[in-house]
């Protein structure tokens, strides 16, 4: 783990040094590659220093037990044991900073909620969720954008999809996805029964497409004379140009401008942009893929998390947690819901890295 941890630092003073220099700091998309990496970074070196002074200081009060004063000895095993307390502390902080992050936390996320069974009672308790989740986005300074909305018949939402902007906002949200159940008096009840109705919520990190980069030995460039109407000129000249793209096997071309070098132009810019559009398909085939895996069929049974207004509690299944301020968490109080399915997740991952 030390040699891991000195690495780390050495990679932290270089970044220093680059967020100080003035080529970095004139180009700012690399400047904010720098800081978010320095920014990962500081916590854990921050941890490593401590540590560091720590063993320093475990070293003198070790020579201090040699002395001949009693008294001194006695003082260096008091801050002996205090020392030992806190490097075990700081060893065990530093196995968790160290634990690979999920590379989609830092993400900003699509999020959905969706009415499951339980009819006009599911859409109502999806606008619940919704006013929940609103005031737990604003609280985190987090801005929430309505994409797609399909109201409920006497309220709610059947649908709505959000997009949803901030810091480490995937990180903090994604263990929302899954069927969320209620128990309560409906009031389209008029018997004052107790139902049971669900909505679904799904947290998708949202995968930016990026520029697409193309590679020049990917590419076969062929060029002939184009055909049709134009005169003398078009019928003696190779001035159409075609492009291939290898790997994908796209085929553009451009006949007419009158030079070679324009349609050129022409036909690299429909190759860019089919291209783009074919990224972007996938990026929409991986999202709808990813949704179906996350949310299930929305039924009842499938909960992860029910709120129980009788008995005013919200009990999470996956980790048995249950708090009995259910008000307060439909008010957007969801915190402590979030840090414990954090602090579980974290542990198992913890486990893992754990040698067998």
């Amino acid at each position: 783990m030390t040699e891991k941890l000195i690495a780390i630092k050495e990679r932290f003073i270089h970044l220093e040094e680059q967020l100080s220099d003035p080529g970095i700091i004139a180009d700012s998309d690399r400047y904010k590659k720098v800081s978010k990496d320095y920014k990962k970074l500081k916590p854990i070196v921050a941890a490593f220093d401590e540590f560091q002074e720590t063993e320093a200081a475990t070293a003198s009060a070790r020579t201090m037990l040699r002395d001949e004063d009693p008294e001194i000895r006695a003082m260096a095993q008091e801050e002996l044991a205090e020392l030992s307390e806190r490097k075990t502390e700081l060893e065990d902080r530093l196995r968790l900073l160290l634990i690979p992050k999920d590379p989609d936390d830092d993400k900003d996320v699509i999020f959905e909620i969706r009415s499951g069974t339980g009819g006009d009672e599911a859409a109502l308790f999806a606008g619940d969720l919704y006013r929940m989740y609103q005031r737990y986005f604003d609280a985190q300074g987090w801005n929430a954008e309505v994409m797609e909305v399909t109201e409920g018949t006497v309220g709610g939402y059947d649908r709505l999809i959000l997009e949803v902007t901030g810091e480490e906002v995937y990180g903090k949200i994604k263990f929302e996805s899954g069927t969320h159940r209620v128990q309560r008096v409906p009031k389209t009840e008029s018997q004052g029964r107790i139902h049971t109705s669900a909505a679904t919520v799904v947290v998708m990190p949202k995968l930016e497409m990026e520029d697409v980069n193309i590679n020049k030995a990917d590419l076969k460039v062929d060029t002939f004379r184009a055909s049709g109407a134009g005169g003398q000129h078009v019928n003696k000249t190779e001035s159409g140009v075609r492009f291939t793209h290898l790997p994908s096997g796209l085929v553009t071309e451009s006949t007419e401008a009158r030079s070679q070098h324009q349609n050129r132009e022409i036909a690299l810019q429909r190759l860019y942009q089919r291209l783009l559009e074919m990224e972007a398909n996938k990026v929409n085939s991986a999202m709808a893929s990813r949704r179906k895996s996350i949310v299930g069929s929305g039924d009842r049974s499938e909960k992860i998390r029910t709120f129980n207004f009788p008995q005013n509690r919200v009990t999470d299944h996956r980790i048995g947690l249950t708090l009995h301020n259910l008000d307060a968490i439909l008010d957007g109080h969801i915190d402590d819901l979030i840090e414990a399915l954090q602090m579980a997740d974290t542990a198992e991952r913890l486990k893992e890295e754990q040698p067998s």
